[in-house]
């Protein structure tokens, strides 16, 4: 499975990048907005550090609004994913850009059929938001079970970001159902590599060694 950062801090990208983590970047308005830099020169310096998808989204609710946004972003950086919303004006939108051979990323899935929309629109990518799923009492993890069984069943090569990734569970259950990637917040990703018997096990390790060594 693919790990996507889902932020739009470079210090961030950088530090989880050098350990060869960091298969793309998802970023949205509100992870922009937090940097307080202009977006533009956000996106482009996250572009220059990683090699994958960079997705970055539009804030038009028209779909030619969309489209407008989308041709200009999409110049800024030969890894650019354009994030559309999961809507009409989006979908429409997404079939634009994929006869465009621009990629996009439809975000807000929250249910099989709108991910199967998405697919057949010619996306690039789908966003279930598993935590979002997870706070209304439904089975986040099942809606991305279901995406990949409709995706293998008819042989699209749209591929399921996990989204809106809440804790280490979802990252690991998110491989087990399959999904090819999980973009996981970059507070969350230490997470993943840390263990409390790992540390036990170093301390022990490094307590023999000292004892060893003194005799």
């Amino acid at each position: 499975m693919k790990f996507f950062l889902d932020t739009a801090n470079v210090e961030e990208i950088k530090r989880i990048a050098r350990l060869g983590l960091v298969d793309g970047i998802t970023t949205n308005p509100s992870l922009i907005a937090k940097e307080g830099r202009i977006f533009k020169e956000v996106i482009q310096e996250i572009c220059s550090i990683v090699d994958g998808p960079v997705s970055a989204e539009v804030i038009g609710t028209k779909a030619e609004d969309m489209l407008k946004e989308a041709y200009e972003i999409a110049q800024w950086a030969p890894n650019i994913v354009i994030k559309l919303p999961m809507t009409e004006d989006g979908l429409y939108a997404c079939n634009e850009l994929f006869h465009k051979g621009i990629k996009t990323n439809v975000t807000l899935i929250f249910s099989a059929a709108q991910g199967l929309m998405a697919a057949k629109a010619g996306a690039t990518f789908i966003s279930p938001f598993i935590g979002r799923l997870d706070d209304i009492g439904t089975d986040g993890m099942q809606l991305v079970r279901d995406l990949k069984t409709i995706l293998d069943n008819y042989g699209f090569t749209t591929e399921i970001i996990s989204a809106s990734i809440r804790h280490i569970g979802h990252v690991e259950k998110a491989a087990l159902a399959g999904a090819h990637i999980a973009t996981i917040p970059g507070s969350l990703l230490p997470v993943l590599w840390k263990h409390p018997l790992t540390d036990i096990g170093i301390e022990k390790f490094l307590s023999d060694w000292n004892k060893a060594t003194l005799k």
